[in-house]
């Protein structure tokens, strides 16, 4: 008998041989470009929310699918000012701790902000396609949420104030796990921890603030017998080990990491590693083929053992859905759509750009490279980072965000042959990769060039 999606994915996170690849569409705010629904109101509605992820359902294929892919829920609760956009999850647009170093005390209900939409929602899902699909209910990650309580100044906390740091944390901690608890009870079957920021700092820093956070919230995912999952963005290839110390039962990656190189270490562990389809050079601006020919590339490299296909993370909103819609292609006739592809090139796209001349600026030039600071947590707070730096330096310097999800910005950083995102150059040289700088730091060096 044909394993349903559902069965496929509890299979694969029992390490057990599986007859293809589980597809997972992190279908976030995407969800909505299929029923014209701005984003904005897609994660507010509930009715809204739940068509939207039923037509996902049905075009996508998937064997697993997240309900909602919102960072700022927690947040929002615990009084974080969102901004709102279109095509784009919210913002964390005021921090409510930037300067008040308490530590909050009221653990979310699960009737506070929209948490009560997105359950019923759960429920409704769980009820329609739970038998057949694995849904999975992503809750924010504590080194994240305390970012979001406390803005930039966490990031200076962590060298003036390791205990405020620890004690935040830990109450952080303790919302995810609530939170993951009222998951668990509307019917979810893996609970991911999305925290991005996690790319953002070392492995030293790591192991003293993060390890007996997340070894926590796994533990009492595994008491509860309910599948668990470690979310990062960015090049967290430094922070793979440590990450996988914390024993999740699987781990998510975007494209910044290498996964052939990135399943040897989740492989030691015994852990299913997830990604990693570049979520715009390929989903966004790439062909239905350049999708489909990465997809089976990628599982040709991989292989089917302890590995899930998914994207990066949570798709953009204008992601063609013919693109997705020929993963699944894909996926399930793998065969097929590899005749199909045998004599297929991708099309290389020389997009003629203008460069800065960075011999000759009237004054230092900023530049941070982003996914987009409006739905990468990691990429906003290193954003931020930059755009201190005017109340400083005013107009003496030039500060300028370059989302690779314009093909101009792409073509850009193949040019200076910059890996990694988000990174901030000064000058046209990079100088903060995938961490976030100090105040200080950056002050310091954007001085060097003045």
């Amino acid at each position: 008998m044909r394993l349903s999606g559902r069965d496929l994915i509890i299979k694969s996170f029992n390490h057990e041989t599986v007859e293809r690849v589980p597809w997972i569409p992190y279908t976030g705010v995407q969800v909505g470009s299929l029923t014209n629904t701005p984003a904005n109101k897609l994660l507010m509605d509930e009715d809204l929310l739940f068509t939207s992820l039923m037509e996902a359902h049905r075009l996508y294929g998937p064997d697993g699918m997240p309900i909602v892919f919102d960072l700022q829920i927690e947040a929002e609760i615990l009084g974080c000012e969102l901004l709102w956009a279109e095509k784009a999850p919210p913002s964390v647009k005021t921090h409510p701790l930037a300067n008040d170093k308490s530590i909050p005390t009221m653990l979310p209900s699960k009737h506070d902000g929209r948490l009560s939409m997105v359950l019923n929602v759960m429920e409704r899902m769980k009820q329609v396609v739970g038998e057949t699909t694995a849904l999975y209910g992503l809750v924010c990650g504590p080194l994240t949420l305390a970012s979001h309580l406390r803005g930039m100044n966490l990031f200076m906390d962590m060298y003036e104030d390791e205990k405020y740091v620890h004690d935040l944390i830990d109450f952080c901690t303790d919302v995810s796990i609530i939170v993951a608890d009222y998951y668990i009870n509307a019917g979810m079957d893996v609970i991911a921890a999305v925290d991005p920021m996690v790319s953002l700092i070392s492995p030293n820093t790591f192991q003293q603030y993060l390890h007996k956070p997340f070894s926590k919230i796994f533990s009492h995912l595994r008491d509860k017998n309910t599948y668990s999952g470690f979310f990062v963005c960015g090049d967290a290839t430094k922070n793979m080990d440590v990450m996988c110390h914390t024993q999740p039962d699987s781990i998510s990656i975007d494209e910044n990491i290498d996964i052939v190189k990135a399943k040897i270490i989740t492989d030691a562990h015994n852990i299913l590693i997830s990604g990693n389809i570049p979520l715009t050079t390929v989903m966004m601006l790439g062909t239905q083929q350049d999708n489909q020919k990465y997809a089976l590339d990628l599982i040709n490299a991989i292989g089917t053992k302890n590995f899930a296909l998914a994207p990066g993370c949570d798709m953009p909103f204008d992601v063609p859905s013919e693109n997705i819609i020929g993963i699944a292609q894909a996926v399930h006739n793998p065969q097929v759509t590899g005749n199909f592809l045998e004599n297929y090139e991708k099309k290389e796209q020389h997009l003629e750009v203008t460069m800065p001349d960075y011999e000759n600026l009237d004054k230092p030039l900023i530049e941070i490279f982003t996914i987009d600071s409006a739905t990468c947590a990691a990429c906003g707070y290193m954003t931020q980072a930059a755009m201190e730096m005017e109340i400083f330096f005013g107009e003496q310097v030039d500060i300028v965000e370059r989302k690779i999800t314009e093909p101009e910005n792409v073509a850009k950083l193949e040019i200076i042959g910059l890996k990694n995102l988000p990174s901030l150059l000064i000058n046209g040289k990079p100088k903060f990769i995938s961490i976030i700088p100090t105040r200080d730091e950056l002050r310091e060096e954007i001085q060097k060039h003045l």
